[in-house]
């Protein structure tokens, strides 16, 4: 990986050239080309069906590519290992929760820091945080709203510190104090010195946080919409 990053020149952190991914026999990703440098916030937009969510997964190591080439964070998407690798490195919040049905709220952020290497005094701050203390902290995630699995699951990748965050449609389900944290948490994380890619349909809302946008249609970048997607984020 590039230690450009050291003499105060963005690193690259996403690198994607031609990438083609097949999802059950279909091209989901039909060529992309994608540059994100290190402290970005992009935006990814396009409607149901154009590929976002592929691209996430893609870049958190969860998806493989079929044509072209693809580096993340400097792991080789091409390589079983080295995406098994980036999968340590990169936060993917997704529709699918992931968390541990029969685990409490606790139980799954503790263990989830665990397996991070993260100090257990860290896990109640982001709990009081995402409003996740009190009774909400010792109830099962079976047991869990929509909004509080999401809260959940927001604890986890928190509790993660991945260097990339992946988010796809991270204000779904949350009431309008839950969608301000989401917009707290990312540009807290990226003056930690993360990178933010986020696919949403709430594209007004996550402009006002994001550097950029890109738009896919049909598994394809639209470059000329692209191009002239440039947002700037709020101070």
């Amino acid at each position: 990986m590039s230690d450009r990053a050291d003499t105060g020149v963005p690193s690259t952190v996403v690198q994607l050239d031609g990438v083609i991914s097949v999802i059950n026999g279909f091209p989901a990703l039909s060529g992309i080309d994608l540059e994100i440098e290190e402290g970005e916030i992009v935006l990814v937009r396009g409607p149901n069906g154009a590929g976002k969510s592929t691209l996430l997964r893609l870049c958190a190591g969860l998806a493989s590519i079929d044509g072209g080439s693809g580096e993340v964070l400097g792991f080789d998407l091409g390589d079983r290992r080295q995406r098994r690798s980036l999968r340590r490195e990169a936060g993917l919040l997704a529709h699918q929760t992931f968390l541990y049905d029969d685990l409490t709220v606790d139980e799954n952020v503790a263990f989830w820091a665990a397996a991070n290497r993260v100090e257990p005094d860290t896990v109640d701050p982001v709990l009081d945080r995402l409003g996740l203390a009190g009774r909400l902290r010792s109830v099962r995630a079976s047991s869990l709203s929509a909004g509080q699995r999401r809260r959940a699951s927001l604890a986890v990748l928190v509790c993660r510190r991945p260097r990339l965050w992946l988010l796809d449609e991270p204000h779904a389900g949350l009431d309008a104090d839950g969608q301000r944290v989401v917009d707290q948490l990312v540009r807290h994380a990226v003056g930690f010195g993360a990178t933010v890619l986020i696919s949403s349909h709430d594209v007004d809302r996550v402009a006002e946080v994001a550097d950029r946008s890109v738009t896919l249609v049909g598994g394809r970048l639209d470059s000329q919409a692209s191009a002239s997607n440039r947002v700037r984020r709020a101070s």
